[in-house]
């Protein structure tokens, strides 16, 4: 991704990023000199009182509009979404693609979880040819196998974009580890042989159901993935004490930062603040909720859910 934001952006360009986003973005487009600007998905209406999905959390396309100007260069996309656990619907992705193809904004598709979807996967390159001819795919065999130490990615689009990222990766690394390479199309080849991707679905959507369980007894609303290994969850209903001592480095952070450091103090469970992943401006939006990763052995999944049973004398009815 830094290849393409090097190879493409330009001092004063522009580049559209969704909130919650992956924090490595930000560093990466501001080095060329690039400018973000930032559009906010909006979470469920009801996603502090009852249970909803991560498609919930929605794009408004007038926001979106109004963000693109001359200076607009790319926009990314990231599906399945980390934190959200969002899965972009094809509907959400043409009006997405027809914006960038009116407007000749190239797409960074960021799909590195593409092979752990539990509702219907689209690829936004695959939508038509004027699409296609913008976009770059972004891929992770770091993350297809959970080996995310591995860093072997690549990027998936036509020549006429594809050069520009190619000529600025050779000036960042110069080479990829081979070897890495080998092994992972040699576990592509594996991987498909041995029904993999199938079992990977099936075990990771069972995480994810197993680990929710506790949410219902505690009657926390959660946000349910669409894809990915993360859980978002409401946590508007749990009262922290007023007179908590929390360290100077948390205390004049978002809410989200204090919950997490309780729950990390109080109830023995780690959790990643969502406000880490947005600007100040927009920090509103995501300071109730927590992003809890079930990417984790079954064992530590139930200690988890015990310890959060910690939880119950601080919750709100």
């Amino acid at each position: 991704m830094l290849s393409a934001f090097m190879g493409f952006i330009e001092e004063g360009d522009e580049v559209i990023i969704f909130e919650p986003f992956f924090d490595q973005y930000i560093s990466n487009i501001e080095m060329p000199g690039g400018k973000i600007v930032y559009v906010p998905l909006h979470p469920p209406p009801k996603g502090a009182t009852q249970n909803s999905s991560a498609g919930e959390w929605t794009i408004d396309f007038s926001e979106l509009e109004a963000a693109i100007s001359p200076k607009t260069k790319m926009i990314v996309l990231n599906t399945p979404h980390n934190p959200v656990g969002k899965v972009f619907s094809k509907d959400e992705l043409l009006k997405i693609g027809e914006l960038c193809v009116k407007n000749n904004i190239i797409i960074l598709s960021d799909e590195v979880y593409d092979r752990l979807y539990y509702v219907p996967f689209t690829r936004i390159a695959t939508l038509s040819p004027e699409i296609e001819s913008l976009t770059l795919t972004v891929g992770s065999a770091g993350k297809n196998f959970y080996a995310t130490g591995w860093r072997v990615g690549w990027l998936i689009g036509p020549p006429h974009l594809i050069e520009y990222v190619a000529a600025a990766h050779t000036r960042i690394c110069y080479s990829s580890v081979s070897p890495l390479q080998e092994a992972a199309a040699v576990g592509f080849e594996q991987a498909d042989a041995n029904g993999f991707w199938q079992s990977a679905v099936k075990e990771m959507r069972g995480k994810v159901d197993r680990f929710n369980e506790i949410w219902k007894e505690l009657d926390l609303p959660f946000s349910d993935p669409e894809g990915g290994y993360f859980v978002l969850v409401n946590m508007k209903k749990v009262n922290l004490p007023a007179d908590y001592p929390f360290p100077d480095h948390v205390k004049n952070r978002p809410r989200d930062f204090k919950l997490s450091w309780f729950l990390i103090q109080e109830v023995g469970v780690a959790a990643i603040p969502p406000t880490e992943f947005y600007t100040d401006d927009n920090a509103h939006i995501g300071e109730d909720w927590l992003r809890f990763a079930v990417c984790k052995e079954d064992a530590v999944l139930e200690s988890a859910k015990e310890r959060l049973r910690g939880l119950k004398k601080y919750i709100s009815n």
